[in-house]
């Protein structure tokens, strides 16, 4: 038994507080699923930083959503790094039939997780350093993942 502490979220800022700590305690592998990503801070440099500290340090990012447009249009520090790190970062498109999953998570390590249970509300929780908690939603990334499509355009050339 996981002797674990949830921290039940329900605003904004408390999400983008607990995102940037899966990002801060991650080593190896981040596994981050919404519809549009607009809940995750992308666009913040603070998080822009994190993310560039866990990819240099070899962690990989795999991030699965229904559209990329949100964050093609608002996360320009994003697609830099993505296409900086283009080897270790990933973004994939769900393909219409999975529309209808609705949670959005991010997964860190496999032991450390964020998540919404619906997409249209901020009503999710934290959970750190719990693998038991984290492996559900592993499990629904993974065929999440084996579904999708590569989707996020990094360059304006095409290429």
């Amino acid at each position: 038994m996981e002797d674990s502490v949830v921290t039940h979220l329900d605003s904004r800022a408390g999400y983008a507080e607990q995102f940037a700590a899966v990002i801060a305690r991650s080593r190896r592998s981040l596994q981050l699923f919404d519809p549009d990503a607009a809940i995750f801070p992308l666009g913040n440099s603070d998080i822009d930083a994190l993310l560039r500290h866990f990819l240099a340090g070899g962690g990989t990012l795999q991030v699965a959503l229904h559209s990329a447009a949100h964050v093609e249009r608002h996360y320009p520090r994003f697609m830099r790094l993505a296409q900086d790190f283009g080897h270790l970062v990933a973004v994939r498109l769900t393909p219409r039939s999975l529309h209808l999953l609705t949670d959005s998570f991010c997964i860190g390590d496999g032991v450390h997780i964020v998540r919404r249970y619906h997409c249209d509300h901020l009503r999710g929780e934290a959970v750190f350093d719990a693998p038991l908690s984290t492996e559900i939603s592993l499990e629904r990334f993974g065929a999440i993942w084996s579904e999708s499509l590569p989707g996020l355009a990094t360059s304006t050339t095409g290429l």
